[in-house]
C-alpha cells in the first residue's frame, strides 16, 4: 500500500521514489526553477515535489517555450532535459549561457543518457551538474541545498 506522498514523489510510472524528510529548504532558501521536459508527467513531478519543499516553479515542455520561460521567468536554476523538441537542451543551454544575466544561474541537465561521452557534452554546452532520469529526489534536493549562498539574490 502507498501513500499519497508516495504517489506525489514517483518520478516513473511504476516506480516510487520518497523524499527523505532529512532534507529541507534553508529558511529562506526557496528558488526560482523552471522545469524543462517534454514528459509531461515527468515534469509535473518534479514541480510538485519542489513546490512541497518551498521552491517556486515553472514548466516547459519543448526548447522554444523554455527560452521564453527563461526570459521572462528568470529563474535561478533550470532542470533541463536534453532530447527535446523544437530546440534539444544543449542548444537552450548553449543560448542561456550566451546571455550575460545566466552567469549566476545553475542548468542541471536531466537525461536518460549517462554515458561518459553525453556527460562531457553536457559539460561542453555550459550545465553544471548532470543527473540521470528518473530524478533522484533526495541527490536534487541535495544540490540545491548545497548551492552557495551567493548563487541567489
Amino acid at each position: 500500500m502507498t501513500t499519497g506522498d508516495e504517489r506525489e514523489f514517483g518520478l516513473q510510472s511504476g516506480e516510487l521514489a520518497k523524499a527523505d524528510d532529512s532534507v529541507q529548504v534553508p529558511g529562506n532558501g526557496a528558488l526560482r526553477i523552471l522545469i524543462v521536459d517534454d514528459n509531461r508527467d515527468n515534469a509535473t513531478t518534479l514541480s510538485m515535489l519542489l513546490r512541497r519543499v518551498g521552491h517556486q516553479t515553472l514548466t516547459a515542455f519543448d526548447g522554444e517555450e523554455a527560452l521564453a520561460l527563461a526570459r521572462s521567468f528568470n529563474p535561478e536554476v533550470i532542470l533541463l532535459d536534453i532530447g527535446l523538441p523544437r530546440l534539444n537542451g544543449y542548444e537552450v543551454c548553449r543560448w542561456i549561457r550566451a546571455q550575460q544575466s545566466s552567469h549566476r544561474m545553475v542548468i542541471i541537465a536531466q537525461t536518460g543518457w549517462g554515458q561518459e561521452e553525453t556527460r562531457q557534452k553536457t559539460r561542453d554546452a555550459g550545465f553544471d551538474h548532470h543527473m540521470v532520469k528518473p530524478v533522484e529526489p533526495n541527490a536534487l534536493l541535495k544540490i540545491l541545498n548545497d548551492l552557495p549562498k551567493q548563487q541567489t539574490p
